[in-house]
This record gives C-alpha cells, sequence and structure tokens, in this order.
C-alpha cells in the first residue's frame, strides 16, 4: 500500500467545518490500513506536515495525494501533475472536469452518479461517510420537543416556522459547537434540518448531511429536506418526514402531532451499518487495493478512452441526426 497524504487547507481556524471533520475521520480510518497522514497547503501548522515540504521528498511515485476540497481541486490537480492522485468527493456541482487518470473516491450515491456522468472513464468508488458509535439511542427522558441547528438552515425555517413553534412547545436552537451532541439528540424528540438553500447559495450539493442521521440513529424524529447527499438514506413517510411541505402551517400541524404522540423512531441497526466504522474500513480496504493496482499498472499503458467532450458530444448528436435521416430517406 502506498502512504497516503490527505490534502487540507488547515485543520483549525476558519477552515473549521463539517467537511474537515469528515476528512480528519476518514484520515484515522485509512490509519487502520495503511500509512496516512494530514498535509496543510495554505496555512502552515506547527503539528501539521506542509505540502512544499512535502514535495522535497523523494520516492513520492510510493505515495498517493488525496485531495477533497472542491474549490482548490482545479488548482492542487494542476500543483501536483505526475503524482498519483485521489479525488476525495464531498459536494458534486463545481464545475471543473478530472483527467481519467485521477480515481474518485464519492461519500454518497449521489455525488457517485454526479461524478459517473461527468467523468465516465475515471475509476470511482463510493464510500460513505461515518456515524460514530456514540450515536445510538440511549433510552433517556426527552425535554427537548424540538432541536434545530442553526447553521446551514434555510431562512423560512429560522424566520417562520420556529417561531411559530415556539409558541406551542419547547424549541432549542443551537448555534454553536457543541461538545457532547449524541447526548442533545437524545433528548430530543424532533430534530430539524433544512439545508436546500444554503446549499443553492454555494452552486454546490449537500455531501452527505450526517446530522440527520446521527438524529436519526439517536431516536429522534426528522424533518428535513432531501436534496443532494440526504437523498441518499432519508425516505420521507418511512424513515423521516419532509419539511417544508407547501405551508408553514401545514408543517407545524405535522411537526405538533408528533411532539404530542411523544413516540420515538426506532431503526435497526442494519439501516446504519453501511456508515459504521467495521463497514467503511471493509469497503476502503478494497478500494484502497484497487487504487494501489492501478498506479502500479498505469504506466504500461499506451492510450486513453476518447474523453467525453462537448465537442465529441456534439458529433454523436449529428451522427445520430444523420443515421435518423439516411433512414427515412431510404424508406
Amino acid at each position: 500500500m502506498r502512504k497516503l497524504y490527505f490534502l487540507v487547507p488547515g485543520t483549525k481556524g476558519k477552515f473549521a467545518c463539517g467537511g474537515l471533520w469528515a476528512e480528519l475521520k476518514t484520515v484515522k480510518l485509512a490509519q487502520q490500513i495503511c500509512d496516512a497522514n494530514v498535509v496543510t497547503y495554505r496555512q502552515r501548522e506547527k503539528d501539521q506536515l506542509f505540502i512544499d515540504d512535502v514535495l522535497k521528498t523523494q520516492n513520492l511515485d510510493k505515495a498517493i495525494f488525496v485531495i477533497s476540497w472542491g474549490f482548490d481541486v482545479p488548482k492542487l490537480v494542476t500543483k501536483l501533475k505526475g503524482y498519483n492522485l485521489i479525488y476525495h468527493a464531498h459536494s458534486a456541482g463545481y464545475g471543473f472536469k478530472l483527467p481519467a487518470n485521477i480515481p474518485i473516491i464519492t461519500v454518497s450515491r449521489n455525488t457517485l452518479g454526479y461524478w459517473g456522468q461527468k467523468s465516465p472513464h475515471s475509476l470511482i468508488y463510493y464510500l460513505p461517510n461515518q456515524i460514530s458509535d456514540d450515536f445510538t439511542n440511549l433510552g433517556l427522558s426527552r425535554d427537548i420537543d424540538v432541536l434545530v441547528q442553526a447553521r446551514k438552515s434555510s431562512s423560512y425555517l429560522i424566520k417562520e416556522l420556529i417561531p411559530a413553534l415556539k409558541q406551542h412547545c419547547k424549541v432549542e436552537v443551537i448555534d454553536s459547537y457543541v461538545e457532547d451532541l449524541p447526548g442533545v439528540f437524545n433528548r430530543s424528540q424532533v430534530y430539524l434540518y433544512d439545508s436546500a438553500e444554503y446549499w443553492a447559495q454555494q452552486g454546490v450539493s449537500e455531501g452527505f448531511g450526517l446530522q440527520p442521521m446521527e438524529a436519526l440513529a439517536c431516536g429522534c424524529q426528522v424533518f428535513s429536506s432531501v436534496n443532494g447527499g440526504l437523498s441518499d438514506y432519508l425516505d420521507p413517510g418511512f424513515n423521516c418526514h419532509k419539511i417544508a411541505g407547501y405551508s408553514k402551517e401545514y408543517d407545524v400541524q405535522r411537526i405538533l402531532n408528533v411532539v404530542k404522540c411523544s413516540k420515538n423512531i426506532t431503526l435497526p441497526e442494519q439501516f446504519f451499518a453501511e456508515y459504521r466504522t467495521e463497514n467503511i474500513i471493509k469497503r476502503l480496504q478494497v478500494i484502497l487495493g484497487e487504487v494501489n493496482q492501478f498506479f502500479d499498472q498505469k504506466p504500461n499503458f499506451s492510450s486513453e478512452i476518447k474523453d467525453l467532450t462537448k465537442m465529441r458530444i456534439f458529433r454523436l448528436k449529428t451522427q445520430t441526426l444523420l443515421n435518423k435521416v439516411l433512414k427515412r430517406i431510404r424508406g
């Protein structure tokens, strides 16, 4: 197995976010399989490797750089041309294309489908994000009726729905880091998550959407949007409820009905098994095995499959149209 260098802009300060935590979790999982390190490339940090220093070392043909920060990917691909690269794809929709010599590992099937169409000649794999074993239903008394995390929430949720709900039940809004999130989920009956508006403003998709799954694992009833990676596992009417359902009044009615019933959701552990540590390590072992084999053999390959460029698509459409015309003429 080649050594893995996971590239992130930084690990603290302005770079702290859900995508960073997910990437750092992946590093820890990879370290159970092979040698893996975090490498920063925008800011030097005391306890981390820095990209310019790493590039001065020898035997980098025996290493793989894992890039993931969407907006930085094109520059990193250019900077690291000639090295072994993997793109760890979280969100989709950044607009860039990748050469087929860069394998892609996606965190959701939604992103898998995006890259399956966008980069049809690349090696593409699915490796979901990890849900910690800490997120489980502890059977505690639930003193919070409705829980909301302010970050990524829509203006409708914050300015309209929550004020309406506060007139009828106990609503808690989290707007800062929570040390014991599993504990808070276990105290809550309903969890609200509405990120479609946020990601529409960013111009990219919800990569995975871990919080609704964590809430489900803790027994919360979840009202959520189903955009992007959320559509991988959320199933309105069966394991969750679709939020922003036509009108505010209808949302309030549905949420209060759930609160009054005081019925927690209990999904079988099998539902979460795909996202637990054991399964992810098994999948990562297989993926890294295939990727290493690809980089071993790539120097022996003399040709590439023709890229699906705009010009080639135009020519294919033109040829199809011409064939139809000729078929009609020939009768």
